[in-house]
């Protein structure tokens, strides 16, 4: 299981529109695997927006961050006019879990 971050700047003016298209980026993320799904909004840079879900495994979190910066995907290419940057500026990680040893 991976853990995976999204993270990129909205241009202030377009707020509204990216809210409203972010369901149907929610919706699509559900039906390609990602579980957990959550999404925040930076508490000191109201522009800036951090989206959180749950993979399976490298080959789900690779398909995944390919189509959110392909520009033929019709649901996750909404979102690009609304990213200070386009899709250039939509940074993707993916984090292993590790667990702390008592002993340290």
């Amino acid at each position: 299981m991976l853990t995976v971050f999204m993270e990129y700047k909205i241009i202030p003016e377009t707020l509204q529109s990216y809210e409203y298209e972010m369901v149907s980026v929610i919706r699509e993320l559900e039906n390609l695997g990602a579980t957990d799904i959550q999404w925040y909004r930076a508490a000191d840079q109201p522009s800036l927006y951090v989206e959180y879900f749950k993979v399976s495994d490298k080959e789900m979190y690779a398909s995944i961050k390919e189509k959110r910066t392909s520009n033929e995907h019709p649901i996750f290419s909404k979102l690009f006019p609304f990213v200070s940057g386009g899709a250039e500026k939509i940074h993707c990680w993916a984090f292993e879990k590790l667990n702390i040893k008592e002993d340290l």
